[in-house]
Order: structure tokens, then sequence, then C-alpha cells
């Protein structure tokens, strides 16, 4: 495929990369995808289905444009498609990346499961689905068979074969698929995609990757040795209604909380939704980044303060000797607003207790500990309804979003953030705390329902 002219936002064609689970080389394929299109001169952008913050990361430096997220359960339809547009713009391919396996969401309200296959039907993107092959011949043809017939809506317009054996186990896999009438457009051999190093929450992120660039050529190798490029980009399809002309007004998922917002921003504190940031800005507030481990107060002549999600118990022991940032954000939050999300969360409490069973002292701004010698798995999607006026947005707001760490937490004696529900509707325990003009919870917000 070679660069292709007179692009434009409404020429722009989507495709989706999909697989039937989690770990079946979804985010190698894409990636590699990604750097050998950009390699050809290919305006190529990217997306992520779901509320992964990582993956969409390594997606922007592979294409070298933000990576965005699109979720059809958090995120209101005319919200959804307003950022689709956004992300369409200025492309001549857009691939969106599935997260789990295809069909995989939350029971509920259709075309709002969360699922990847929502976006396929929604913008009627053709799917190129990721098969490891691995253990299995003729039983790959029955599982694509059944993905590509699951849903009259989703059309799975070809595949690529993962973790292939040989040259034989490749051909006995494309002669059992051969008529079901797809296209294998691709077959990755066992190790032939290089490594990407990972921790805790996935994968390390991409600006931490020690040789990124490096790790993003040998993808791009890989891919066009083992994937017919030219043949996928045949199969992206024009978004079907994602709006993509150039006058979609810029979207605004969550209000600032602020009109000048002191941002932490370095390798333990960095998950922050790039919609989100956009949005602020979009709304006019302006965004001044600071460092924590770069003993950064937060600056005085902002608003308010947002101490995002991240790695703190990685670097507990420099947040906990960082007395300029911590003494800045304690006279801060005597007369501004700060909020802090997940890691943001636990550096506004009392303290951290890192896996070793060291404890290190924080903001004490809250009353909660949290710690990881004492791990347990939260993760799954959250509706919040917020209990007062804060940074979030107004009393009785519904927001929605996510929850995933490993941490537990000794609570204080402040009073709850919101009140929250899981995506099926059930009552959790109430989320955060607030005290004074400081407020913080593990709950990630991805969209306010109003917006």
């Amino acid at each position: 495929m070679t660069a292709p002219t007179g692009r434009g936002p409404a020429a722009t064609r989507g495709l989706m990369v999909a697989a039937p689970r989690s770990g079946g080389g979804k985010t190698t394929v894409t990636l590699g995808l990604l750097a050998a299109l950009r390699r050809r001169g290919v305006a190529v952008r990217a997306a992520k289905s779901g509320p992964d913050y990582i993956d969409p990361g390594f997606h922007a430096a592979a294409t070298g444009r933000a990576g965005r997220n699109l979720d059809s359960w958090a995120m209101p339809p005319p919200l959804l498609d307003a950022l689709m547009a956004e992300a369409a713009r200025e492309a001549d391919l857009l691939l969106v990346e599935g997260a789990m396996g295809l069909f995989d969401g939350i029971p509920g309200t259709p075309g709002r499961t969360g699922a990847p296959s929502d976006l396929a039907a929604r913008w009627g993107m053709p799917v190129l689905l990721v098969l490891d092959v691995s253990g299995q011949s003729g039983s790959a043809a029955a599982a694509l068979r059944g993905f590509a017939t699951h849903d009259p809506a989703v059309r799975v317009a070809g595949a690529v074969l993962n973790r292939t054996g040989s040259d034989r186990h490749r051909r006995l896999v494309e002669e059992a698929i051969a008529p079901l009438g797809i296209p294998v457009l691709g077959a990755l051999p066992r190790d032939a995609a290089p490594t990407l190093p990972e921790r805790h929450l996935g994968l390390v992120q991409a600006e931490e990757h020690p040789a990124i660039g490096a790790a993003l050529a040998a993808l791009a190798d890989m891919a066009e040795r083992h994937i017919d490029l030219d043949a996928v980009a045949r199969i992206a399809a024009p978004l079907a209604g994602a709006g993509t002309s150039s006058g979609t007004a810029p979207a605004v998922p969550l209000r600032p909380p602020g009109a000048r917002v002191a941002l932490a921003r370095d390798a333990a504190f960095s998950f922050l939704y790039p919609h989100v940031l956009e949005g602020w800005r979009a709304a006019g507030a302006e965004v001044v980044p600071f460092s924590p481990l770069a003993d950064e107060p937060p600056p005085a002549d902002c608003d308010a303060c947002w101490l995002p999600g991240g790695y703190p118990e990685l670097h507990a022991g420099r947040i906990a000797a960082a007395s300029r940032f911590l003494t800045g954000l304690r006279d801060f939050a005597a007369a501004r607003p700060v909020h802090g999300e997940c890691g943001g969360h636990m550096v506004l409490g009392q303290g951290i207790e890192s896996a070793d069973g060291a404890r290190h002292v924080m903001a004490g701004l809250l009353g909660h500990s949290s710690s990881f010698a004492r791990r347990r798995l939260h993760l799954g999607y959250r509706r919040a309804t917020l209990l007062a006026d804060g940074p979030l947005g107004a009393r009785g707001e519904a927001l929605r979003g996510h929850e995933f760490h490993y941490a537990t937490a000794e609570p204080g004696a402040d009073d709850p953030l919101a009140a929250l529900e899981d995506a099926e509707g059930r009552s959790l325990p109430p989320a955060g705390g607030r005290r004074g003009r400081v407020t913080g919870s593990f709950f990630h917000a991805i969209a306010s329902e109003a917006a």
C-alpha cells in the first residue's frame, strides 16, 4: 500500500483488529501494521476499544498521532461518534484495536455493552481476526466460522494466524479455513514477534520503553515479512455514520476542574485519558504540567490540581522524600481544589505500603492508607454518582469509568466522594473520600453521562 492522495476526514477507511480472547496477539499485530503502514507513508491513526490507557500510548508512538479510547459502555453515543470523528480526522486509515475478545462485554443495552463488536457494528468496520492457532489446525476454522456468523451486524473480513509452528502447520490451517471464504492475510510464526516488557497493570508504558523506536521497527519488519499489507488495506471500509466531517464540534467528556489546571505528569503519574485532556482544552482550560518526581510543587498560579493514576507504588520512596512537592500540595489544597485518581488518590492519603512492607508517608490530605503488601485485584466498569460538588462535577452528576488496581486500602474518616455501582447496576461500597477541597478515589472517570 502506498500513500493515497486526496486524503480527508470523509475518505477515512476503518478496520478493527480483534481476537477471540485476551492474549491472542492483537496488540502485536496492530502495532506491526501501524508501524509498517506509517513506514510506507500512509496517514494511519489508531484507537483502542475499552478503557485501556497503556495501548494508546504505543499506538501514538507507532503513528506519531495521539491515541484514542472508544468505549461503548462508558461513553454516551453522541460523544462516541464525536470521538470517532476526531480519531479519524486527517487519516487515510484508522485501525481500532479491540479489547479482550471480539464479543466480550457487559450484558445490557444492545450496542452499549463495551464489547469491541459494538464499535464494529456501529460504524460498519470490517474485522481482521487474529487467531492463535497454537495446538490446533482444523479447529481454527471452526472458531473462525463461529466468530464470522455470531452477529450478522459484524463482518469478519480477514484473518491473521498467530503462533504457527511450521509451514506445514500454516498450510493445514489455511486449507481448513479456505471453504469459509474468509481470506488469511498473514501468519506469524511462533516467536516471530518481539517481546514488549510487562508489569502488574500490563505493558510497560511506551514512554518508559528503553528502546521504543527499535521495538516498533522490529514489529514493522515482522508485519512486512508475514502479513499482506496491501490486502489488509483493501478490506478496510469507509466509516458509516461516524460523523467524520471537519465541522464536528470538539468533544468534552468531562468538564475541566478549573480554568488553569496543574497536572502531575511523570513516570509516577501518567494514566490520564487523551480524550479527557483534549476535552479540557476544548472547553477552554489551560493545562500546566509539573513533576512530583522532580520535587516540583503544583504551580501557584493554577486554580485546580489533578493527580492522575500511574505507578506511585514504584516510586513511593522518592515521592515521600519530595518535600517541596508535598508541602506545596498541602498549601495548594488549603485554598484550591485537588483531585486524585487511583495512584493520585493513594498519594493524597496517609501513606503507601510497598510490596516489601516498607511504609512511605504521603500527603495526608485524606485519611486512607494504601498497601501493595496485601495485593488484591480490583477490576471493572463503574458508574459513580457524585455526592457533593467538586472537581469531577456537580452533586448528583453521574459519571462512567472503571477501576483497575491491585492496592488494598485502610479507609479513613472522610466523607465518601460518590455512590458506586458496577456495570450491571449492582451497588458497591461508596467510592473514595472528600475532605475540604480535596477529593480522590480509585475510580477513573471516562465520561459524564451528560456529555
